[in-house]
C-alpha cells in the first residue's frame, strides 16, 4: 500500500464527508485495511440525558469503517452493519478503530471498536463493504 494513497484517502474523507465534519469527526489515520477516527463528546453528540448519543457513536464507527474499507483508494460501500453498545459514553473524545477481518474481490468484513476518553470499550460494530472497483474521485491512479 502506497503511503500517498492512504494519506490521500484520509484527506479525501476529511474534506468531502460532510456528515463527519458536521459531527466533528476526524479521520486521524488510514493504513491498509485500518482506520482510526475521533469525535468530541460535546452537546451536539449527546442524547437527552447527557451521554453519548447512539447515533453519534454509530456515525463515528461508520466513518472509521469507511476509512478502512476505502483505504486502497477504490470505492467501497457499506452493505450491512450492526452495533452492540457495551457502556455509556460519559467522557470524550470518543475514538473508533476499524480493522479488516477478511476481504475477497467484492466483499470485506470489518470490526470497529469504539472507546471513550478513558479508554473504556463503548461499542463493537461489525460491518461488510462491497467493493465497486472504481477509484475515489481524484484518486484515479490508486
Amino acid at each position: 500500500m502506497r503511503t500517498e494513497t492512504v494519506d490521500s484517502v484520509r484527506c479525501y474523507f476529511n474534506t468531502y464527508d460532510t456528515f463527519a465534519r458536521h459531527m466533528g469527526i476526524e479521520l486521524l489515520k488510514v493504513e491498509s485495511g485500518y482506520a482510526k477516527a475521533v469525535m468530541p463528546l460535546e452537546v451536539p453528540q449527546k442524547n437527552g440525558v447527557g451521554l453519548a448519543h447512539g447515533g453519534a457513536i454509530f456515525g463515528l464507527a461508520d466513518v472509521a469503517f469507511g476509512g478502512a474499507c476505502n483505504s486502497s483508494g477504490k470505492v467501497a460501500l457499506g452493505v450491512v452493519s450492526s452495533i452492540n453498545y457495551m457502556s455509556a459514553g460519559k467522557v470524550g473524545p470518543l475514538t473508533a478503530e476499524a480493522r479488516e477481518l477478511h476481504r475477497s474481490q467484492k466483499l470485506g468484513h470489518y470490526e470497529v471498536l469504539v472507546f471513550d476518553g478513558n479508554g473504556t470499550l463503548m461499542a463493537v460494530c461489525h460491518a461488510t463493504a462491497y467493493f465497486r472497483g472504481d477509484s475515489l474521485p481524484g484518486l484515479q491512479d490508486a
